[in-house]
């Protein structure tokens, strides 16, 4: 495993003036996680995870928050309730071979349209180039017109997938 990369901690200012944090995801994040992903509504998790998930299980929870850092990247965006970090977007990568990776991003409901999404996908296009990873790749369903948008606006390329027709396969050079 490899040292939690602090080089990519990062308070961002949004256009309403709060400004936020995004960092690397740990170990001990699994509370902020669980309760991030149960507060989403039934369509963003249906988005995400492309299923009706309610809960993550504890693997899940495991395999999301204990990460090797060299292989697997997963960004947060946390900001502060009263004295407590609660998770309000989370953006990760999973490498495929030694040039590409797979991403995934969902953004809490409330604070979608606010550049958090802008935020943690250039930063984490930015952890994966400086990876040396080149491609990264991802699937949205068809449905899905404003994550397909927002990703084209950050320069991925969308087309069918072959195999199954409610799928796009998005890509982007980095």
């Amino acid at each position: 495993m490899q040292p939690y990369p602090s080089h990519l901690v990062k308070g961002v200012s949004l256009g309403d003036g709060r400004t936020v944090t995004i960092r690397p995801i740990r170990p001990e994040d699994a509370g902020i996680e669980a309760e991030f992903v149960r507060n989403l509504s039934e369509e963003s998790r249906y988005y995400r995870f492309m299923d009706s998930l309610r809960e993550l299980t504890p693997q899940m929870l495991s395999q999301f928050t204990q990460l090797d850092y060299d292989r697997h990247m997963a960004l947060i965006a946390v900001t502060l309730a009263g004295s407590a970090e609660v998770e309000i977007g989370v953006a990760r990568y999973v490498m495929i071979d030694e040039a590409n990776c797979e991403f995934a991003i969902v953004v809490a409901d409330e604070w979608q349209h606010k550049g958090i999404g802008s935020h943690l996908m250039r930063a984490l296009m930015d952890a994966a180039r400086g990876r040396g990873l080149r491609i990264m790749s991802g699937e949205v369903l068809t449905s899905n017109h404003k994550m397909l948008a927002f990703l084209s606006r950050l320069g991925f390329h969308a087309a069918f997938d072959p195999g199954d027709g409610h799928v796009m396969r998005v890509d982007a050079k980095l």
